[in-house]
């Protein structure tokens, strides 16, 4: 009898690639990341367990890959001329239902990548280090203008404040980040600290 090959599977549309990340995101935000298995994942988006492992080689990968994937946009690419805008504009990118959202997502998946090092690896890899390279351009670009000193010692802190703000809200206040709660911390914090007045200039 003669083998008939099995065709391999195209790659996956940007349609069915989003439609699968956002059912891995609602998996996470519905039983954490320790629970969710790559067969819910194959049954939630009727997909077979093997294609997954093909396409993203295991759950860390696929976990990153998802929560990335829904990020609205690049810090680094913001530009608007100063840097209070640009970081007010990087609080815009996301309404509050989904600022509320990703919160909650990354409260469950901070113990996660203590105990497991390939998801904390894969999220540093893909997540944290272009995060941090994005704020390096944008801290770049107000010291080119002369907003910020050079020599400020703030300047390191920048996406420590910035992720604290968005971090903490929940913990302290038992109240989601909202745009209007990190606009106002971006300015009585974040600005002050790397000596920029809320209008731009440059304090003494």
């Amino acid at each position: 009898m003669t083998e008939v090959a099995t065709p391999r599977r195209s790659r996956l549309t940007p349609e069915r690639e989003a439609e699968l990340y956002a059912a891995v995101l609602d998996l996470l935000r519905e039983v954490g990341y320790d629970s969710l298995t790559m067969d819910a994942v194959a049954a939630r988006t009727r997909s077979s367990k093997a294609t997954l492992y093909r396409q993203w080689g295991g759950k860390a990968e696929l976990v990153v890959k998802a929560v990335r994937h829904g990020k609205p946009g690049r810090t680094g690419d913001i530009d608007t001329g100063s840097l209070r805008g640009d970081l007010h504009a990087l609080m815009t990118l996301e309404d509050d239902r989904t600022i509320e959202q990703n919160s909650a997502l990354m409260r469950g998946l901070a113990m996660a990548l203590h105990r497991h090092p390939d998801l904390r690896e894969a999220f540093r890899d893909q997540l944290i280090e272009p995060e941090l390279a994005g704020f390096r351009r944008v801290i770049r670009r107000a010291v080119d203008r002369g907003e910020v000193r050079p020599d400020c010692p703030a300047l390191d802190f920048l996406p420590h404040m910035m992720i604290g703000g968005f971090a903490t809200r929940a913990l302290l206040d038992d109240l989601p980040p909202t745009r209007a709660f990190l606009a106002s911390y971006i300015d009585a914090v974040v600005l002050p600290a790397l000596g920029v007045r809320t209008d731009g200039h440059v304090t003494d």
